[in-house]
């Protein structure tokens, strides 16, 4: 999963943002004194913030994820095409030590046509429906390993193996990467399925 601890911005810094974003966005644009935005630095974009903005003000809450930087910021829709668009662009820095945090970062917001595959490293990460029983989740957690890169080669590309889920299956699969961010899965192995796990396609 992707969980880097966020910043929480304050509310100048806020009202700053809005001003820029807000006219990007579809619909009523969010207001600084009802919004909070949690701010992440990614070693793979210098000078951008991941931010998460949201309006609690409804349920479920209003949400935008943008990379920002003044005048420079990329709106997120949940398909590769503008982290693709930004990482020929910048481009994006990729190495050993950041193609497994930027691995984390498009699984979180990119999604299939088909579902979400959600990368998991440990049992804790899976969104299960229901809780498995103790033994099962033990076993479970047996078959999931975290990222491993396999080859990283900043101007041939990088291979990893990863666990991750897709609609009611976990599956072990090797992730290409190319040295300008394009993500290709192969070699995909069943580990278990009809597991009771929470529909990702809910809330697209």
């Amino acid at each position: 999963m992707f969980q880097e601890a966020f910043e929480k911005l304050d509310l100048a810094e806020i009202a700053t943002i809005l001003d820029e974003v807000n006219p990007q966005f579809d619909g009523a644009p969010f207001d600084p004194i009802e919004t909070t935005i949690l701010a992440l630095d990614l070693p793979f974009y210098p000078g951008y913030k991941l931010l998460d903005i949201a309006d609690h003000r409804h349920m479920p809450a209003t949400r935008r994820h943008v990379l920002y930087k003044p005048k420079g910021n990329v709106i997120l829709d949940f398909t590769n095409g503008p982290i693709y668009k930004l990482n020929e662009t910048l481009p994006v820095k990729l190495s050993e030590e950041t193609v497994v945090e930027y691995i984390r970062f498009f699984f979180s917001y990119v999604r299939g046509q088909k579902g979400k595959f959600v990368l998991v490293e440990s049992v804790d990460d899976i969104h299960w429906l229901e809780d498995p029983p103790p033994p099962a989740r033990k076993a479970i957690g047996k078959m999931i390993e975290p990222v491993v890169v396999k080859q990283a080669d900043p101007k041939n590309g990088f291979i990893l193996m990863i666990c991750m889920t897709f609609k009611n299956a976990l599956f072990k699969a090797q992730v290409t990467i190319d040295k300008i961010g394009r993500i290709t899965l192969g070699n995909e192995q069943l580990l278990i399925e009809d597991m009771p796990l929470i529909d990702e396609t809910i809330g697209q």
